[in-house]
């Protein structure tokens, strides 16, 4: 069974902001970065519970390569992606938003 993924605006400003970052780093790794995390969000819409739980039902999928990990909730019929953070941040910051 494959869930739907709904990724909340928060994620998608964290996604952007990222991007953006490495993009002004080395040309060509933002978009290195985006297929990373369109990869580590297709394994979510295939198998959620293969990821460990971190906060309450928030759940973490690490993207390969970069150091940044999407928090995500599992509901009835689908996924929702609170937050793509960076490993060093404060989870604070991330918790707040379920």
């Amino acid at each position: 069974m494959s869930y739907r993924l709904i990724i909340r605006p928060e994620a998608e400003l964290d996604i952007q902001d990222a991007f953006e970052w490495y993009e002004a780093q080395t040309s060509g790794l933002g978009s290195e970065f985006i297929r990373a995390v369109d990869t580590c969000l297709s394994g979510i819409g295939r198998n959620p519970l293969a990821y460990p739980k971190v906060h309450k039902q928030a759940r973490r999928a690490l993207i390969r390569r970069f150091p940044y990990g999407i928090l995500f909730v599992l509901e009835q019929e689908f996924v929702a992606v609170v937050a793509c953070f960076h490993g060093k941040r404060n989870p604070k910051s991330w918790q707040s938003r379920l």
